[in-house]
């Protein structure tokens, strides 16, 4: 009976290390964000004022009265290509961290970037358009050329930050998709 239990173990613990998915991590590419203050005054910058808010879903409350994003995302895999500009933009300060939001989602699927800003660095995560309700997720990307342009440095609730991104990488080996555009947003 012991001789049974033990190789009944044994082939439950090798089928379980067998069968184990290892899960790719998410490569986080730290980079130094610019300054330009004279960003506000840029033509796209003030073109977004001049249109409403996109609503991306009948279920939408648009936190802005006019646009907060215009960014274009080219989204290429083997010869097909596709573009998109239907993003908007949303920022948070937790702690140190600023946290935008450049995502077109409505917490069923969604694309899009976050870019997480702290100490004069920042790092960019894609989300993963496949989410339950209410969850982020992110999908493992290797960068291979971000850059990001905010207005200042420092950041506190309740003022207004402008950005311009332009960011390309590489999901799945095989996806590869561009993200270059302006933003502002009231930081929440």
């Amino acid at each position: 009976m012991k001789p049974t239990l033990f190789f009944i173990f044994i082939l439950i613990f090798c089928l379980s290390i067998v069968s184990c998915k290892k899960e790719k991590k998410i490569q986080q590419n730290f980079g130094k964000f610019v300054v330009d203050e004279g960003l506000p005054q840029n033509d796209t910058i003030k073109l977004l004022s001049k249109y409403p808010e996109l609503k991306l879903y009948r279920t939408d409350v648009n936190e802005s009265k006019s646009r907060t994003a215009y960014i274009v995302q080219e989204s290429t895999i083997w010869n097909m290509s596709g573009r998109f500009d239907n993003y908007t933009c949303k920022t948070n300060l937790k702690d140190d961290t600023l946290n935008i939001s450049l995502n077109n989602n409505n917490k069923q699927f969604g694309n899009g970037p976050l870019v997480k800003v702290f100490n004069g660095n920042f790092f960019i995560k894609n989300y993963d358009p496949k989410t339950l309700k209410g969850e982020d997720k992110f999908i493992p990307a290797k960068a291979i050329y971000q850059k990001l342009v905010l207005n200042k440095d420092k950041f506190k609730k309740n003022d207004s930050i402008y950005g311009f991104i332009d960011y390309k990488s590489l999901l799945d080996d095989d996806i590869k998709k561009t993200f270059r555009g302006y933003f502002r947003a009231l930081i929440k």
